[in-house]
C-alpha cells in the first residue's frame, strides 16, 4: 500500500484539527477536566493563539491525499511556564476553573504534548513520521532530547514509541496519573523511517 503522505507545519486554519487531536490524545476524560463539556470550543481558542502549549506554531499536521490525517503538538520543555500560563487563563475564561497541575516537562527537552491519527489512517507509519518531524526540529533546531509522558495504563501506545528509539527515563504523576517519562535522545539510532505498509503507527 502506497501513502501519499505529506508532513506540514500547521497553521491557523488547522486549528480546529489541532484541539480534535489534543482532546484524541489526553483522553475524554481529562479533556473535560480541561476544558469543560464544551472542550473542543476551548481547545481550538487555545489552538488559535501564538503563545499557547496547543499553539498551531507548535504543531505539525499529516496529510494524505490532501486529506487531515493527524497531528502533533510539540514544543521547547523552557518555555513551558509562559505557554501553560496562557493556556490556563483561556481555559479559566470559559470554566472558571484554576486547574494545578505537576510540571509534564522542564527546560532540559523539547517535549512531544500530544499525538493522534485519526482511526481510518493508522497502520500506514504517519505516527513514526509526525514523530520524525518533531524530532528533527528537537534535534536540529534546539539541540534537545525529546521526551513525553504515556500512561502506565497505555503499555501498547508505549511499545510504539519504543519502537522509534524511546527510552524509560523517569516516572512522573500528572493529572492523577501514574506516567513513564519517555526520552528518545539524540545519539539514538534512528529507527523512525518505516514503510507505510509495515510501520505500526
Amino acid at each position: 500500500m502506497n501513502c501519499e503522505l505529506n508532513i506540514r507545519k500547521a497553521t491557523k486554519s488547522d486549528a480546529t484539527l489541532i484541539a480534535k487531536v489534543v482532546a484524541m490524545a489526553i483522553g475524554e476524560e481529562s479533556a473535560i477536566l480541561y476544558g469543560g463539556e464544551n472542550y473542543m470550543n476551548v481547545f481550538e481558542e487555545i489552538a488559535l493563539l501564538e503563545d499557547s502549549q496547543y499553539s498551531y506554531r507548535n504543531a505539525f499536521v499529516a496529510e494524505v491525499d490532501g486529506k487531515a490525517a493527524g497531528a502533533v503538538v510539540a514544543y521547547d520543555g523552557a518555555e513551558l511556564y509562559p505557554l501553560r500560563k496562557t493556556t490556563l487563563e483561556i481555559i479559566y475564561k470559559h470554566t472558571a476553573k484554576e486547574l494545578q497541575m505537576a510540571d509534564e516537562t522542564d527546560s532540559s527537552e523539547f517535549y512531544l504534548d500530544s499525538l493522534a491519527v485519526f482511526p481510518e489512517y493508522r497502520g500506514r507509519g504517519i505516527g513514526a513520521k509526525l514523530i520524525l518531524a518533531v524530532k528533527e526540529k528537537a534535534f536540529n533546531e534546539y539541540n534537545k532530547n525529546l521526551g513525553l509522558l504515556v500512561d502506565f495504563e497505555n503499555p501498547d501506545a508505549e511499545r510504539l514509541y519504543q519502537s522509534v528509539g524511546f527510552e524509560r527515563a523517569d516516572v512522573k504523576d500528572f493529572l492523577g496519573h501514574k506516567m513513564w517519562h519517555l526520552v528518545l535522545r539524540q545519539q539514538s539510532t534512528d529507527n523512525s523511517h518505516h514503510p507505510c505498509k509495515d510501520a505500526k503507527f
